[in-house]
């Protein structure tokens, strides 16, 4: 059965990334409004031209999408150099000055670790651990939390069976500060990583309007954890780009997932690949990407279930919340058979749990009297809660009987809990929420199920046009709650 299993993701694995490859360097270039970080040019380094996971890519590392403000952030006060072969030798980090060693684990003002891209062969560094994690101490607000390789471009691996194995920034209690982590050029393989909450968690707790965390993953490799990526909720803003995440490896299949984002502000994901999320042989499982930030921006991105650690899910590939807003370009979407029977939505546009914060969301997520949706729903784009999905690929083991699927918004929430309840007592007029699908392809039947107010190839009046254009989308969405 390990041979099977080893034999379907070798199989598949080259295909999922020669033909996202392909799609990515033959698609529309995408241009991503951004501005400077302020401070030293040694915090965040110039990007090369560099091998990413879809495509042969060119970046700034110094820029950021037009909506994450930058201002204020202050360099790294400690910026810590490490050795490949010393630190391989040891099976710890070994950094370039010995006055490292005086910090004892504790450091106030951010930190950028910097690690040593090529042992003395010449090879990329493979470091045998995980990233040591310091305390954080002393004034956090405008502070910067920063992993990277020398050298932009050239990922540095590391590489543990250790339980806990994983990048956590530890930071609770912030208020309205302002905090940004990135990763850079960084691969995480810790296939033993079954205790930790994430690969990579964000463990960044606490902050509260106008308060803001920005996180930034580039050209990395994940691999790990209960969840590969895990975002608490809260003021947050994740741009993960040219990356590719590989799966988890905890135990509780059906609660975990490739990727768990959990009521923040905004996911944009560009040039990256999901597959390998953990599925069980008698478990449906969990999601490759469970999305439930408020905007969600999708360019050029691949999600497949191809089998990780055990069998592929058979829960659809992405669970995202149908409130708030969520803009694609070019998503390719990838099923095989999984053991279990699949369920049937790709995309599940979901209102059975309320995520985030009250005021990330101008309008009643719960049916409201005042509302009754117009006449000509396309004509009022502008006043609802909208999912627009452009030049979709379906790549599957079968005729997908649907691709998307819009959940009804419902009356309330059970008290003391998250859940919604009444979704399935709600008439289609008190609906606040359309999707849109434009060029919808592959192996499929038709684009949505008959739930709620979705459109497949709509003719827009000209004034709804800009829901084609991200930038003119990311500033309605988030202008509505006044980000």
């Amino acid at each position: 059965m390990a041979l099977h299993r080893l034999a379907m993701l070798m199989a598949f694995a080259p295909l999922l990334l020669f033909s996202s490859a392909e799609r990515a360097s033959t698609a529309p270039p995408v241009r991503l409004e951004a501005e400077a970080l302020t401070g030293d040019a040694d915090v965040t380094v110039a990007g090369q031209v560099v091998a990413a996971s879809q495509a042969t890519v060119q970046r700034d590392d110094r820029q950021y999408p037009f909506y994450m403000p930058m201002q204020g952030l202050r360099p790294p006060a400690v910026i810590m150099r490490v050795r490949c072969d010393a630190s391989r030798a040891a099976g710890r980090e070994v950094f370039d000055r010995p006055s490292a060693a005086a910090l004892e684990g504790r450091i106030e003002g951010g930190y950028e670790f910097v690690y040593e891209a090529y042992d003395g062969a010449g090879r990329p560094c493979v470091y045998p651990f995980a990233p040591s994690m310091p305390q954080i101490v002393g004034q956090t607000n405008g502070t910067q939390y920063i992993f990277r390789s020398s050298v932009p471009g050239v990922q540095v691996t590391f590489r543990t069976n250790d339980a806990w194995a994983t990048i956590n920034p530890r930071l609770f209690e912030l208020g309205p500060q302002r905090i940004h982590f990135e990763m850079r050029d960084i691969a995480l393989d810790f296939p033993g990583a079954g205790e930790a909450k994430g690969a990579v968690h964000l463990e960044v707790l606490d902050v509260t309007r106008p308060g803001l965390i920005t996180a930034v993953i580039r050209r990395s490799t994940i691999f790990g954890g209960k969840n590969a990526i895990f975002v608490p909720g809260g003021e947050t803003m994740v741009l993960i780009e040219d990356s590719i995440i590989r799966g988890n490896v905890g135990d509780s299949v059906d609660q975990e997932h490739g990727t768990y984002i959990n009521g923040t502000l905004v996911t944009h994901v560009r040039n990256s690949t999901w597959y390998g999320q953990k599925g069980w042989i008698d478990v449906a499982s969990g999601h490759q990407l469970k999305d439930k930030a408020y905007l969600r921006v999708y360019e050029n991105v691949t999600v497949a279930n191809l089998p990780g650690a055990t069998v592929p899910s058979a829960m659809p590939l992405i669970d995202i919340s149908a409130f708030g807003f969520t803009w694609s370009n070019n998503l390719q979407l990838k099923r095989v058979p999984p053991a279990q029977e699949v369920r049937d939505s790709l995309v599940d546009l979901r209102t059975e749990i309320v995520y985030g914060a009250p005021d990330h969301y101008p309008w009643n997520i719960m049916v409201d009297p005042g509302w009754r949706m117009p006449a000509n729903p396309l004509g009022a784009l502008d006043q609802v809660y909208l999912s627009v999905f452009q030049n979709t690929l379906v790549d599957s083991f079968r005729s997908e009987p649907h691709v998307f699927r819009l959940n009804m918004q419902g009356l309330g929430v059970e008290p003391g809990t998250p859940t919604v309840i009444g979704n399935e007592q709600t008439t289609r007029a008190q609906q606040r929420m359309v999707s849109l699908a434009f060029n919808t392809r592959g192996t499929l039947r038709r684009a949505y199920t008959n739930e709620g107010w979705t459109y497949s190839d709509p003719v827009l009046p000209p004034e709804m046009q800009w829901v084609k254009d991200r930038d003119a989308f990311i500033r309605h969405a988030l202008g509505l709650i006044g980000r």
